[in-house]
């Protein structure tokens, strides 16, 4: 990776987008954060047939991502949404072949929405989409695959790509706010050349949950790729938050596989991240445990584990609950938890959050699990 400051991110566009590079520009406006730069390939139609498919090959991206690399980019992305009714194994091969030809570490629009789902922990996704239906159809199948559940509102059902970046800013709004029906956990402008990235940030305030617009969505990944984890306000809670969150999710199935335990979770106070304790920040879970992640029934600073973690700053090692403190019933009788130990991370003197290691069968915990713990707490803390 080149040494030069701010970083450079090269982007793959397609020919006939007009959204992506003024999008990308207004997102940077300001930040200082790093500069911008496209390459385009041939794509002007979007459909499920031959000649279109023809259109993704690598070829022509590998060959406009060497031109990106004459730049000396510190991170290639194809900003395009094929993946997602290609699939994303074919943006991940397509990475793959970038990365192999530049020595350039490189993303997708597709993997950088899955990525942000994961983030987030989003299993149930609201889709906003211009495609005809049946390529709608295809991309709530791809999510599916990838685990995630999709609410597909009433596509635009345009095929022809420059004719995306037409559809009016307030029919874009409005079929966002149908996507984020029926409880799901956010919503996803799924196309490079919709303008989206205006609107997630007061739809985020009024609908109560995030917006990833793929534009966002890929500026947030290629940063984040290039070290910048950016916490830029005014721009959505991705790019606010989203490299916290996945920081904190990548640390928290670290600590699940070192444990061996049934669930992780870390939560925190942090207001300018939109995050509190009474919801997770994230989890990571063993197979068929069931989530805790959303549950925001209980008073978490009034539980007495978290009163006595706040009053020892020390780790809570429980291999059972004979003793006290006791954990809250509905640990014990909803989610079967049988066991746990809970960390305190603190920032500036004050108990900011705090770890939980779940166990769904009673255990004694070893030196090498409460090493992990504690190797978990001095990672978050560092990403704090």
């Amino acid at each position: 990776m080149s040494s030069h400051t701010p970083p450079r991110l090269g982007m793959l566009t397609p020919s006939s987008n007009t959204c992506l590079e003024p999008e990308t520009y207004a997102l940077l406006q300001g930040a200082s954060a790093a500069t911008a730069h496209f390459a385009r390939v041939p794509v002007t139609r979007i459909a499920l047939d031959g000649d279109s498919d023809a259109q993704f090959a690598f070829g022509p991206m590998l060959e406009a991502a060497r031109q990106l690399a004459d730049a000396e980019v510190d991170v290639i992305a194809w900003n395009g949404t094929s993946g997602s009714w290609l699939g994303p194994d074919r943006d991940r091969a397509l990475t793959r072949a970038i990365t192999e030809a530049t020595g350039i570490p490189a993303t997708t629009s597709t993997l950088a929405l899955l990525d942000a789902c994961a983030a987030y922990g989003v299993t149930r996704l609201g889709l906003a989409l211009p495609y005809t239906p049946d390529v709608c159809e295809r991309i709530v199948k791809t999510y599916a695959d990838e685990g995630i559940e999709c609410d597909l509102a009433e596509p635009f059902g345009v095929d022809d790509n420059e004719a995306f970046a037409r559809i009016p800013a307030a029919d874009v709004s409005a079929q966002i706010e149908r996507a984020a029906r029926n409880a799901v956990h956010a919503v996803a402008v799924v196309c490079t050349n919709v303008h989206g990235a205006q609107q997630a940030a007061p739809l985020e305030q009024k609908l109560g949950l995030p917006v990833f617009d793929s534009v966002t969505a890929t500026l947030w990944k290629a940063l984040d790729l290039a070290g910048v984890a950016p916490a830029l306000p005014g721009r959505g809670d991705l790019m606010r938050s989203g490299s916290l969150r996945a920081r904190i999710g990548e640390t928290l199935t670290g600590l699940l596989a070192a444990t061996g335990a049934d669930r992780t979770t870390f939560r925190v106070d942090l207001p300018e991240h939109a995050l509190h304790v009474d919801i997770t920040a994230g989890e990571a879970l063993r197979p068929g445990v069931r989530a805790i992640r959303r549950d925001a029934s209980l008073d978490q600073r009034r539980l007495n584990t978290v009163e006595w973690l706040e009053a020892h700053r020390t780790p809570l090692i429980q291999p059972h609950f004979e003793a006290e403190p006791h954990p809250p019933e509905a640990l014990v009788d909803v989610y079967g938890v049988r066991a746990q130990m809970l960390a305190p991370v603190e920032t500036g003197g004050a108990m900011t959050g705090w770890i939980s290691v779940h166990s769904l069968r009673e255990r004694d915990w070893t030196d090498t699990d409460t090493a992990a713990l504690a190797a978990a707490v001095t990672r978050i803390r560092t990403a704090l």
